[in-house]
């Protein structure tokens, strides 16, 4: 049985890592949360506190990046792992800025590698992209199949996964599992969290969400041509509630091996663009109206996943289905029109909470 222990988690406040704190802090984790909140906000906190029916122990306003800042997080708290999620994600956004994708992906990784075994910390887990695969010859893909990454944002993510690698071969106290999931998208049930992006949304769920309540006037959608059915980009869309589960069986076993393992999370089904689009619009009770545009640079026509090492290391699956992540989003949009801003609740987050200011 594990011990319940204390985890640092970069990027707590995004939409993927504060889902994950919910789940840990369901199952006895402590948590320590470091973020900088350039996609994301403070208030979401109290929202994890409302739904886990327990705070984060303590919020540090950190760009990962800076070291300093990050090694006095860890000198004020005793950390026995970290859930690494910071980073930038938006693949269109990469290819207009690939320089700032790899000083704060990659950057970011070496600093908290830095100060995690400048304080003995050694066990990581590690949130990775599916992009890493970029334009594969076969489907489904396997933790085996090439890294053929066709974008900055992939890029970087494969470049953190060898330094990695390296670290782990060369310094062999630490453990690393890196999960390498395809597109998770939802919200919570409850509708109190959600992806609640800052700007126009760069990914395609947020962005349905958005125009079904009328607050964008259509979807683009970048290239009808793809050698696909219907020419649409097919993706392995994965609910978010179970890329928190799976992030939280990581933690649980990230003690169990040695070295860095890797595992995909994905449904092994994929879904087109315009198929999303029709049952975002089933969940709604209305079409989607949209726009086709060409196509995005560093965009492939299909990915999707082989998630069977997963299931068989630790019986994970995903328990939810495309209509239940349609469901699931509309609901968080609907009841937050415009996302966690338009709350009530204070910017000093969850009463409980250490909430610290920029360091």
């Amino acid at each position: 049985m594990r011990t319940p222990s204390t985890v640092v988690v970069t990027g707590g406040a995004g939409f993927i890592g504060s889902h994950t704190c919910v789940e840990l802090l369901e199952h006895g984790y402590e948590l320590i949360v470091v973020d900088d909140y350039s996609n994301s906000s403070p208030r979401v906190f109290s929202r994890i506190q409302r739904t886990a029916g327990r705070p984060v122990h303590a919020v540090h306003w950190v760009d990962i990046r800076d070291r300093h800042a990050l090694s006095r997080v860890f000198d004020r708290h005793s950390v026995d792992a970290v859930v690494h999620f910071a980073a930038k994600k938006a693949v269109g956004e990469s290819t207009r800025n690939p320089v700032e994708y790899y000083d704060t992906n990659v950057g970011g990784t070496t600093a908290l590698l830095q100060v995690m075994q400048d304080h003995g910390v050694h066990d990581l887990v590690f949130s990775s992209s599916c992009s890493i695969y970029g334009d594969a010859d076969r489907m489904p893909l396997r933790e085996n199949s090439p890294a053929r990454p066709t974008n900055p944002y992939a890029a970087s993510k494969w470049t953190c996964e060898r330094i990695l690698s390296d670290v782990c071969r060369f310094r062999p106290e630490f453990r690393v599992l890196s999960l390498r999931y395809f597109n998770p998208v939802g919200a919570h049930p409850s509708g109190l969290l959600g992806e609640d992006p800052r700007g126009r949304p760069a990914n395609l769920m947020p962005y349905l969400a958005q125009v079904a309540i009328g607050r964008r006037e259509s979807l683009r959608v970048f290239g009808d041509d793809y050698p696909t059915p219907d020419g649409t980009g097919i993706r392995d869309y994965i609910h978010v509630m179970d890329v928190a589960a799976a992030h939280r069986l990581a933690l649980d076993h990230v003690h169990e091996g040695t070295g860095m393992r890797v595992f995909n999370l994905g449904a092994g089904s994929g879904t087109s663009v315009l198929e999303l689009v029709a049952a975002f619009g089933a969940a709604c009770g209305r079409p989607i109206p949209y726009a086709v545009e060409g196509r995005r640079p560093g965009d492939v026509a299909a990915l999707v996943a082989d998630s069977s090492a997963v299931a068989r290391e630790w019986g994970w699956q995903p328990k939810y289905g495309v209509a239940a992540m349609c469901r699931d989003a509309l609901r968080f949009q609907r009841l937050n029109p415009f996302g966690y801003e338009d709350s009530a609740d204070p910017v000093a987050v969850a009463a409980g909470a250490d909430v610290q200011t920029p360091e």
